[in-house]
């Protein structure tokens, strides 16, 4: 009976998610990006970024655009549509101040399979996402940051 119980708690502590999934789940909207370049900040496009975050208890779903997107006919045109947006899914789970997502689903195929590592800080109803440096996907010779910073609505 005691290794039934046990094995009963094992299995619950293993299915359930941490305490840091339970206060991160919810609907987010970006309030705001910041880059750095080499350690240098960079002016982001046109307005502010617009879309959700939205994480249940084990996957995250993003989707948001920035700077000025407007209607593209051109191959450039088209390509700068394609820069400017970011969306994919992941299973994710929570590690002391780090969230550690695994992508099976993106804009860019070359994410799917990957595992992206962020750290997080829940403020009220705002959660900040910072990258570690990494390589800067328009040029890998370059290092970036990348900060977003979320507002729960709901």
């Amino acid at each position: 009976m005691l290794r039934l119980i046990g094995a009963l708690i094992l299995v619950l502590l293993i299915v359930t998610p941490t305490l840091g999934q339970q206060s991160l789940v919810g609907t987010y909207k970006i309030i705001s990006q910041d880059l750095e370049l080499d350690g240098i900040p960079q002016k982001a496009p046109g307005k502010t970024p617009n879309g959700y975050f939205i994480l249940t208890p084990s996957r995250a779903i993003q989707f948001y655009t920035i700077g000025d997107r407007k209607f593209g006919t051109s191959v450039e045109e088209k390509a700068t549509l394609f820069d400017r947006m970011v969306a994919w899914s992941a299973v994710y789970r929570v590690e002391g101040d780090k969230i550690i997502y695994t992508y099976d689903a993106s804009w860019v195929e070359h994410l799917n399979g990957t595992t992206g590592v962020y750290r997080w800080k829940l403020s009220g109803n705002r959660l900040t996402l910072i990258t570690d440096p990494r390589p800067w996907p328009q040029n890998p010779s370059k290092t970036m940051v990348l900060r977003r910073v979320w507002e729960k609505i709901e």
